[in-house]
């Protein structure tokens, strides 16, 4: 299934597309924000289990914001997750 979270406002990124399948990631996308770094944390969740991410990325913060994109990124699979 593929879901689009809306961000906060508080990251670069506006969005965040997700692609779950059997509580695992498929595929996530950011949209806007940095790319270089979005890149990579589209890699390096390819695969994982939702639980999984959401336990690391929790919590990160981005200089003196409450949130980040990593953060946002773990909302947005809370919210998905009991969605499936």
């Amino acid at each position: 299934m593929k879901f689009v979270f809306n961000t906060n406002g508080k990251v670069c990124a506006q969005s965040i597309e997700v692609e779950v399948e059997n509580s695992q990631i498929k595929q996530v996308r950011f949209h806007g924000g940095c790319p270089g770094n979005h890149a990579g944390i589209e890699r390096l969740v390819a695969g994982m289990q939702v639980d999984e991410v959401i336990r690391r990325l929790s919590g990160i913060r981005c200089g003196g914001r409450p949130t980040s994109c990593p953060d946002q990124l773990a909302c947005a699979l809370k919210e998905i997750s009991q969605k499936i």
